[in-house]
């Protein structure tokens, strides 16, 4: 078989080392044809540097690497074209991307064989770099631009330097709109969508593709790829497993699982972990989080607009944005309603799911191996019903809680910040069938947790009202009866001034 391309984003070496790859070149092919300036956003470690540099290989006609490949005998090959091509990585501050931007445009330089006038400019040194490479080529010129919002995203938590950035990239990519003459293809990745009129200026033909359906497939892996190429790797694999945990990106196409998922799995001995949420979680989503009255479990069913999807300012950011393009959910499905699509949001896959909800977890309410011993009793308990045991339980998870983090606010008056936890916890448990404010003709249930046969109905409240009570008259549980399941219903209330748990009560139906 061939080898795992671990951590490898250049088409040539894949091709040329005999590693593992799953043919884009169609998607590749008519995307050239159908567009000029195209913009794509996928989260990270999805394939878009790899995609980005198999357009490079295309455009400089390099041949051999496409043997037996589905782009091999549509392509003209004798011609070729100039390629600049830009990769950005993490910059600190103003004069670091300016130096690194400096830099860039040297590689590209003693690439084409071309020198600018201006060294020192970098928006002008761009802009002579284009029209130079036009002239000396007499081809028309290939833009691809990698990560081009990182400048801005890793500044997020230091927002003056963001905006800085934000200027600087603006300037620079305002020449490709000035020489649009001499471009024959241009091609941005990025994570996020900052709009046009903030990053692009005035570039209005750009083709935002991500959520177009015929480019949905363009980045990871479908569940096609994963029954034939990438099966003989997979030999003994529980496949409904495997699918549960990492499948679920939805771009409007097919589901798709994160390349770099399922190859550190299979590097790892078939060893079900939290690869890809472990390669770094944004700093700016816990502010953004704390920042307001979120209720996690909205994210399980999270119904939003198609301008909550679309691009936004960075002094404008709403977490639900930021957390679709950041691959932390992703759409479940989408409706018309009237003139209106409205977009559902939710985890993509079990890693997500249970991964987000522990970082919360760790970075705001308690210390890890409390979070771990608590998360073991949580399950061990509901699994053998010992409901006596669950609220002592209860009680010492929210006296572990750090509330020191919200000293700025009085989120912890609300319900929702105590669902929010109790939520996490069973979340990140691996308590995967939870379902959250689940409405029904009488209400809202709080949360819903099964486990084997049996269901555990609960209401929150911290106003003094009886939670119990509630459930009760609120008749929650009527559709679960008739069905085979134990039932088991659960008021907990919480008092104001403690901020702890000062009834538990429960009953089984």
């Amino acid at each position: 078989m061939k080898k795992l391309p671990l951590g490898i984003s250049t088409f040539s070496e894949i091709i040329q080392k005999n590693y593992l790859y799953i043919d884009k070149t169609q998607i590749a092919y008519d995307l050239i044809h159908s567009h000029k300036h195209v913009f794509l956003s996928r989260p990270r470690r999805f394939g878009k540097s790899l995609f980005l540099d198999t357009l490079q290989e295309i455009f400089e006609g390099n041949q051999a690497l496409f043997k037996g490949l589905a782009i091999e005998k549509q392509w003209d090959w004798q011609t070729t074209f100039p390629v600049i091509k830009i990769s950005f990585a993490g910059n600190r501050s103003a004069d670091e991307l300016k130096r690194a931007i400096l830099d860039l445009l040297r590689d590209n330089q003693q690439h084409l064989g071309i020198q600018c006038d201006d060294s020192e400019d970098y928006a002008l040194c761009f802009k002579q770099l284009i029209k130079k490479s036009y002239e000396k080529y007499q081809q028309a010129v290939v833009l691809l631009i990698d990560e081009y919002d990182k400048p801005i995203l890793d500044n997020l938590d230091q927002m003056p330097v963001a905006i800085e950035c934000r200027e600087i990239i603006k300037r620079l990519y305002s020449q490709i709109k000035e020489n649009d003459r001499y471009i024959r293809f241009s091609f941005l990745t990025g994570v996020s969508k900052f709009s046009k009129a903030s990053v692009f200026s005035g570039l209005n033909n750009l083709s935002d593709i991500s959520l177009m359906p015929q480019y949905g497939n363009i980045c990871g892996y479908t569940q096609h790829d994963i029954e034939t190429t990438i099966a003989p790797y997979l030999q003994g694999v529980d496949l409904v497993e495997l699918k549960r945990w990492y499948n679920g990106y939805n771009f409007l196409k097919d589901r798709v699982y994160n390349p770099y998922d399922i190859l550190l799995f299979i590097d790892n001995a078939f060893l079900f972990k939290n690869y890809w949420f472990n390669t770094g979680t944004p700093a700016f989503l816990l502010k953004l989080f704390k920042r307001n009255n979120y209720h996690l479990a909205q994210f399980e069913q999270l119904e939003v607009g198609e301008e909550l999807l679309d691009s936004f300012d960075i002094e404008k950011i709403s977490l639900e944005t930021v957390m679709f393009q950041a691959g932390y959910l992703t759409i479940k499905e989408v409706q018309q309603w009237g003139s209106n699509l409205i977009y559902t949001l939710t985890f993509p896959n079990l890693e997500v799911k249970n991964s987000f909800n522990n970082y919360l977890l760790n970075y705001y309410f308690v210390r890890s191996y409390k979070k771990t011993k608590v998360q073991l009793a949580l399950y061990k308990q509901l699994a053998a019903a010992k409901l006596d045991e669950l609220e002592a339980t209860f009680k010492a998870l929210f006296a572990s809680i750090a509330y020191n983090n919200f000293t700025n606010n009085d989120i912890q008056q609300y319900e929702g910040f105590y669902a929010s936890v109790v939520y996490a916890y069973f979340a990140g448990a691996g308590f995967d069938s939870l379902k959250a404010e689940d409405a029904n003709n009488h209400g809202r249930i709080d949360l819903t947790v099964m486990i084997n046969n049996t269901v555990y109905i609960f209401e929150f409240k911290v106003d003094g009202s009886n939670a119990l009570q509630q459930i009760k008259n609120k008749n929650y549980h009527h559709a679960y009866q008739g069905k085979g399941y134990d039932i088991y219903l659960i008021g907990v209330e919480f008092d104001r001034e403690s901020r702890s748990v000062s009834r538990f009560q429960w009953k089984q139906v």
